[in-house]
């Protein structure tokens, strides 16, 4: 299977949502699109507030991380400006894929939302009750996206189990 999402198609940073934004033809594409400066805000203007905080997160966990090998935030200087003009273009590395998790590569792979998780059927070891890895696929379960499930105090928890996972140990930049 094909990936199908919004962002770079050679992302090695996939982030796994269960649902698409009722905007353009998101609906049926069966490719990843890379988005244009501007089309992220548009989309939550037309999608509602959910996909705005979706963004929002993505950006925050990214900038939060801090890892050039992964994703490069060194030329933003705070997580809005990453999320403008960087977050899920075509060279960005990031990803927000459609389609269940191809675990064949060497890819950081977050699957939001635990009962998404569960629906793939994939070999979990839960940390707890918000968070789960497959460290051999390098993938993570987090909670959604959202402000209310993943805070700022579990975007934490979440960039340190990225940095597990990738091997690197940066440090984290504020939010």
């Amino acid at each position: 299977m094909m990936d199908t999402g919004l962002g770079d198609i050679n992302a090695h940073f996939k982030v796994y949502i269960a649902n698409r934004p009722n905007f353009a033809d998101f609906q049926t594409t069966q490719r990843v699109v890379p988005l244009g400066r501007g089309e992220l805000e548009a989309i939550g203007k037309t999608c509602g507030n959910g996909w705005r905080k979706v963004f929002n997160v993505y950006a925050k966990v990214l900038f939060a991380l801090n890892c050039e090998h992964l994703v490069s935030v060194h030329k933003a200087t705070t997580w809005q400006e990453f999320r403008d003009k960087y977050l899920l273009q075509a060279t960005s590395n990031t990803s927000l894929l459609f389609t269940p998790p191809e675990l064949t590569n060497n890819d950081i792979h977050i699957v939001m939302g635990k009962a998404y998780a569960k629906s793939l059927g994939l070999s979990l070891e839960w940390i707890n009750d918000d968070f789960a890895i497959s460290p051999k696929a390098k993938l993570i379960v987090c909670p959604y996206f959202d402000y209310r499930q993943l805070s700022n105090i579990k975007i934490v928890t979440l960039v340190e189990l990225i940095r597990q996972q990738s091997g690197n140990h940066n440090t984290t930049k504020h939010l």
